[in-house]
């Protein structure tokens, strides 16, 4: 069992930059690889980014690709998300989440373990 806490989450003008963090529970983190999802309003979940169990990889989502960053620091069990450029249609909550095995990272089915999710407010 992994448990996921998502922090970092706030209001913003747009054009600033956010960082958010997803701290795991239990020492199993490694073995996991950890994705960021997003969900706005009347809308579904989407894929952000992605990142593999050494931190060697990173995927993203086109509308996101050059502006956020997804990192992780496997000693900390923490995976974090930078988010610079921030635009209003970035306005969704967050979800960190985890993966033991998988064929896809845009697939959210996939993935073992979710966060409460982060709101993240983006003003024009």
């Amino acid at each position: 069992q992994v448990q996921l806490v998502e922090s970092g989450g706030g209001l913003v003008q747009a054009g600033a930059s956010l960082r958010l963090s997803c701290a795991a529970s239990g020492r199993t983190f490694v073995t996991y690889a950890m994705g960021w999802f997003r969900q706005a309003p009347g809308r579904e979940r989407e894929f952000v980014a992605a990142i593999i169990r050494s931190g060697g990889n990173t995927y993203y989502a086109d509308s996101v690709k050059g502006r956020f960053t997804i990192s992780r620091d496997n000693a900390k069990n923490t995976v974090y998300l930078q988010m610079n450029s921030l635009k209003p249609e970035d306005t969704a909550v967050y979800y960190c989440a985890a993966v033991k095995s998988y064929s896809d990272f845009f697939d959210q089915n996939q993935y073992d373990f979710w966060g409460q999710g982060t709101q993240v407010t983006v003003s024009s």
